[in-house]
């Protein structure tokens, strides 16, 4: 085809990019976390307790359910 890049191209600027993403991601975390831990600690917690609570609410309602 013309003017189009093969497949393996297409596949692997993708996967680049992707990567560079991920470090990037990493890296900030890791920032962050060094910089402010007392917040990065609220924030792992406030995400774990929304993790915890949608979980439960699903034990909830399955358990209605059955009752």
């Amino acid at each position: 085809m013309r003017g189009r890049a093969s497949d393996t191209e297409e596949l692997t600027m993708p996967a680049r990019v992707r990567n560079f993403v991920i470090w990037v991601v990493f890296i900030f975390l890791v920032y962050a976390a060094v910089t402010n831990p007392d917040r990065a600690a609220d924030t792992v917690r406030s995400i774990w307790d929304f993790i915890y609570g949608v979980f439960n609410g699903f034990a909830r309602f399955f358990e209605r359910l059955a009752s």
